[in-house]
Order: C-alpha cells, then structure tokens, then sequence
C-alpha cells in the first residue's frame, strides 16, 4: 500500500512538472504558429507582436548567423526553441536602415542619413559583464539585401551595433507591437 501511495505521489509530481513546462511551450508555439509572438526581454516593449510577411512593418523576427547566433546562445539571450536552425528563438528587433541608408558608427552612438538614434551607444560589456565586440566605427552604406537593425527602446539591447548589418535572408517575419504588458 505504502509503495502505491509513493508511485502515485511521484507520477503527480512528474504529470505536475510535465505540465508546468509543457503547457507555457505550447502556449508559445500555439502564438507563433496563428501569427503571434511574446516578449518578455527588455529589448522592445514586453507585450504581444503580430508578425507578418509586411516588409513595410517596423519590427524583423530574424535569426542570427556566425558569431553573432553563437553569442546570443551562450550568453542566454535567446530562449530554446524551434524556430532557428540554431534551435533558439529569432531575435524581435525594429529595422533603422535600409538598402541604400547611411550608418555612421561613433562611439557616442549610431546615426541613419545624419540623425542619430537615441540609446545606441554600443559597451565594452553586457548587463552581466561580459565583454561585447563592438561594430567598428565608421559609416557604412547599407546594401541591397540587408538591414541594420536597433533598438532605441533599451540601450543594452543586442543589434547591429555588435554584428553590423543583416542579410535580409535571415528574416523569418516582419511584425509591430498589439499589446504591451506594461
């Protein structure tokens, strides 16, 4: 009886734990696959995105190549999931500037066609201290195929200020914000 009362305790325990990863999974993946897409990083407001196949929305869902797909696995910026080759999820990020815009790089941040952007000022580190390598200063005209992509929401964000420009390949779905949680 004693040994019944045990099994059926751990099968709980394991139908319990089971559930509490599953369920949030799925829940993801449901989203994703209607078109959807949570974000709780601090890189682009915490809410729901819609994506879609809109070059002309703000926001790319893409997933990173080389080192920068390296780094952002090692150091924990991207979830485990389905949706890269990589087996992590695509990085959301709003798409500053396109075939044919001028980038300047400087230390005191980027700017597109002479307006620079607010919070892009790249670090020696990340917020746990790890050293980035930083996007050599310079300016850059951006060619066909790609887009710089970055954030003025957090100024710690990982984008192009690390990796430069991205191929346009590596973008899974175009998206903007429906709802933020805050």
């Amino acid at each position: 009886m004693r040994f019944r009362i045990r099994a059926m305790l751990s099968r709980r325990r394991t139908l319990a734990v089971t559930a509490t990863i599953l369920i949030p999974t799925a829940s993801l993946t449901a989203l994703y696959m209607v078109g959807f897409r949570q974000n709780l990083t601090q890189s682009q407001p915490p809410g729901i995105y819609r994506l879609t196949d809109s070059p002309s929305d703000p926001l790319v869902c893409f997933c990173p190549t080389g080192n920068a797909s390296n780094v952002s696995v090692d150091r924990g910026y991207r979830a485990e999931s389905w949706a890269c080759p990589d087996g992590h999820a695509p990085l959301l990020k709003p798409v500053a500037a396109r075939a044919g815009d001028v980038v300047t790089v400087t230390h005191q941040g980027i700017s597109v066609n002479g307006v620079r952007l607010p919070n892009t000022e790249s670090y020696a580190h990340d917020a746990h201290g790890n050293s980035m390598n930083q996007w050599p200063e310079g300016t850059y005209t951006v060619q066909p195929g790609t887009v710089w992509v970055l954030s003025t929401y957090n100024k710690l964000s990982y984008d192009s200020r690390y990796f430069g420009a991205i191929s346009e390949a590596t973008i899974a779905k175009h998206g903007h914000l429906v709802w933020a949680f805050r």
